[in-house]
């Protein structure tokens, strides 16, 4: 039977296959009615009815009480609002601009690098005008993948040259486009010219050249000579292609290519960096004065490198950069890319180098008040107020006009210091036809693109990717860099500071040598909570064992006994051995899951295309969710006022791949840990909604390099073999003890708590 609720879809169903029981994912039922509306584009899998009747599952929120947790709310989406906080200190921004930069490169599967194989450029087809040339250029950015563009040089001029690159935007044909309509620019004084007025991208190519700059002004993925990754795969894609689902030779958006942390968006910033390793390899042009300016979509690419590459020492990103709207393009997204953060951080990150920007009549219009303000009180803290600027022209619709170009003109005049007068001034030109500025021809053929280019594209990636992170492992220092900072930025997670925690109890029972705590740990400014109950033996030893389970706090309960909170025979066991055990719901478990349902789909936000990005860019990933649970369950423990003597993990039967990220992230903070992994991989999760999908999960060595990047304290571990337990125990040897591994092929409770209380 389906149903909806907030708009999600959810379906009761009586009765299931054997399969779907089998990788169901459990919960305790008596649960309280909940909004069914999750911060996440993902499924939980389906839940036998069989544990609705007997599991009725111990509660801590009172009949009616709903929780209050953000997760439950309806997803953030790209029309979100997202301001920019300004740090309170230098040594604040430091920290957290070194952080969203590893967020970025690390979303967009960048980090470790793609390696930069030669350039192999191809300039030819040269066009002749009056004070200035425009020749055609190719060059592979990847094995196969091909840059293409056109280059500006002007004549007459000697010595060092300052170099622009151009990212077009989403303009109909890109670098080719030609606006018939022209004549209604230019009664609306958008425009000056009837010839020159038909492309607002030579337009503003054609005026720096004339300025003294070389210019480079490249084709978007999809658009105009670069149709390896055609325009309906980069720009439009809108449909599911299960041919690309695949855990070997996979395609862009598929689960594979999320689990892998490889998109679009990743892919073209890659072109814009490769264009920038392309103008630097020109020898009129000066290192130390390179700008980029781009309009829309163009505006999210000059941005997007400002923040992760030191070489541009001016940006102007026109009409993009705002609280409001972040890019509605799938080559704009990426998932995990805007949790926790939005475009005017991102453009923040360029401080305190000169940064200029315009505004229109779209969702920039509100910037003056929402956004550059926050970016003015950065320039003033880091000692360059002069270095920030923002012309609104909201008399105008999107665009990047004559009025818009004449600020930019201006601004690369003065900090490139090209030193004309009056750059604004445009002079009318003759335009470039599509066959003139079109780098393909019978002498330079078009290179191979499609399904299968594509494939073989993801595939390098990939292997590119693994090898360098394989070679790292040769250095401890180098490896933990790359698999722990790659790790921490794909959960977006981290172990919450002392103070951010806040526990509100709603529980406490004495049972005879123990207490039984319970309540709700919040963090506020997540606004999320987490149950979680404690088993307190009055003779306490100053362990504590964290006990995450696949049906929540339920799972560790008596299910025969008459108190719901009567701890389980192995519970018993430990507190018996002087231990305090701690457990907990975790996102989509117990009283953190919507009652009567099943199963669950959450649709995606209100996009007409097929992609993760645009819920996963925004909000965390189920799975990244349940980290932070546990996380938050680890920080209250550490921060307690009676500090333990130490902290243990413990997931086996179904929780052992929640157990293995949150261990990674916890910095060392846990003790021992018991894991049964069951031989999970994020890389073979078949569907962009499953609550185990964590994209950039699969790259760093997937959960076996979570194992890996924490190899501190003692571990026993189940459910790897072979392969993987070499390349865990290399890590525990790399670390200094190699003997604190321990292998089992399975475990359950008892063996669990044998082995904690050896």
């Amino acid at each position: 039977m389906l149903g909806r609720m907030n708009g999600f879809e959810f379906s009761m169903k009586p009765t299931f296959s054997a399969d779907q029981i089998k990788s169901s994912q459990p919960r305790s039922f008596r649960r309280l009615h909940r909004r069914l509306g999750f911060a996440l584009a993902a499924v939980l899998a389906l839940l036998p009815e069989v544990h609705r009747v007997l599991l009725a599952g111990p509660s801590l929120l009172s009949p009616g009480q709903p929780s209050v947790d953000q997760r439950l709310a309806p997803p953030k989406d790209l029309d979100g609002y997202f301001p920019f906080t300004p740090p309170a200190s230098v040594e604040a921004w430091t920290q957290r601009s070194a952080q969203l930069r590893r967020q970025i490169l690390t979303t967009m599967g960048l980090w470790p690098m793609p390696t930069r194989n030669p350039l192999n450029p191809v300039i030819h087809g040269r066009v002749d005008r009056e004070d200035y040339t425009v020749e055609k250029v190719y060059f592979e950015s990847m094995p196969g993948l091909f840059v293409t563009g056109n280059l500006y040089r002007p004549k007459g001029k000697t010595g060092k040259l300052p170099g622009v690159l151009c990212p077009h935007g989403h303009w109909p044909d890109g670098r080719f486009y030609d606006n018939p309509k022209v004549g209604e620019e230019i009664v609306a004084g958008a425009e000056r010219f009837q010839e020159g007025g038909r492309s607002v991208l030579q337009a503003r190519c054609v005026q720096l050249v004339r300025m003294g700059c070389v210019v480079f002004h490249y084709d978007m993925l999809g658009y105009a000579d670069s149709l390896q990754i055609p325009m309906g795969v980069a720009h439009g894609f809108s449909r599911e292609r299960p041919e690309m689902n695949t855990s070997e030779n996979w395609g862009l958006f598929s689960p594979a290519a999320e689990s892998h942390a490889q998109s679009v968006m990743g892919l073209q910033t890659f072109q814009s960096i490769r264009s920038l390793d392309f103008l630097l390899t020109l020898p009129e042009v000066d290192p130390a004065r390179i700008g980029v300016t781009g309009a829309s979509g163009g505006g999210t690419q000059t941005f997007i490198l400002g923040a992760i590459d030191p070489r541009p020492a001016v940006a102007f990103p026109a009409v993009m950069v705002s609280t409001a709207m972040q890019g509605g393009c799938t080559c704009e997204n990426a998932s995990g890319l805007r949790v926790d953060t939005g475009n005017v951080e991102f453009a923040a990150l360029f401080a305190p180098k000169p940064l200029g920007l315009t505004g229109a009549d779209d969702w920039t219009r509100d910037m003056a008040t929402k956004g550059y303000p926050e970016l003015q009180q950065l320039y003033r803290l880091l000692g360059k107020p002069d270095q920030v600027f923002f012309k609104p022209f909201n008399h105008f619709g999107h665009n990047y006009n004559s009025p818009s170009r004449s600020v930019m003109y201006a601004w690369m005049n003065r900090h490139l210091k090209i030193g004309v007068e009056d750059p604004g001034i445009e002079r009318d030109y003759k335009r470039l036809t599509k066959r003139e500025m079109s780098v393909w021809d019978d002498a330079h053929p078009q290179p191979e693109g499609g399904a299968a280019f594509e494939r073989r594209l993801l595939r390098w990636w990939h292997d590119d990717a693994r090898r360098q992170l394989t070679e790292s492992a040769k250095d401890p220092v180098r490896f933990r860099e790359l698999y722990l900072g790659g790790i921490k930025a794909v959960l977006g997670r981290s172990l919450p500071a002392e103070g951010e925690v806040v526990y509100e109890q709603t529980l406490k029972q004495e049972s005879g040598s123990y207490w039984v705590l319970g309540g709700m740990l919040s963090e506020a400014r997540r606004k999320e909570t987490t149950p979680v109950v404690f088993y307190h033996p009055k003779e306490w030893n100053g362990r504590v064992v964290i006990w995450v389970h696949a049906q929540g706090k339920a799972g560790l309960c008596d299910p025969g006994a008459g108190d719901a909170f009567k701890p389980g025979l192995e519970v018993g066991r430990l507190l018996a051995g002087g231990v305090a055990v701690a457990t907990l719901d975790v996102l989509l478990q117990g009283d953190l899951l919507p009652e009567g349902v099943s199963a669950v789909q959450a649709p995606r936000v209100k996009n007409n295309r097929e992609a993760a990005a645009f819920t996963l860019g925004y909000n965390s990933s189920i799975f990244a969710s349940r980290v932070q649970d546990v996380l938050r369950l680890v920080s209250f423990v550490r921060h307690h006022e009676r500090t333990p003597k130490s902290i243990e993990l413990v997931g086996i039967e179904g929780a052992g791949h929640w157990v293995s990220a949150a261990r990674a992230v916890c910095d060392g903070v846990v003790t021992r840990a018991v894991v049964d992994s069951k031989g999970f991989r994020f890389g073979q999760v078949k569907t962009i909604r499953h609550p185990d999908l964590l994209p950039g999960g699969a790259k760093y060595g997937d959960l076996p390099g979570m194992l890996a990047a924490a190899a501190s304290g003692k571990l026993l571990l189940a459910g790897e073999t072979g392969e993987s337990r070499a390349f865990i125990s290399a890590a525990f040897q790399g670390s200094g003890d190699g003997k604190a591994v321990t292998f089992e092929d399975s475990l359950d409770a008892r063996s669990a708590v044998d082995w904690l209380l050896r």
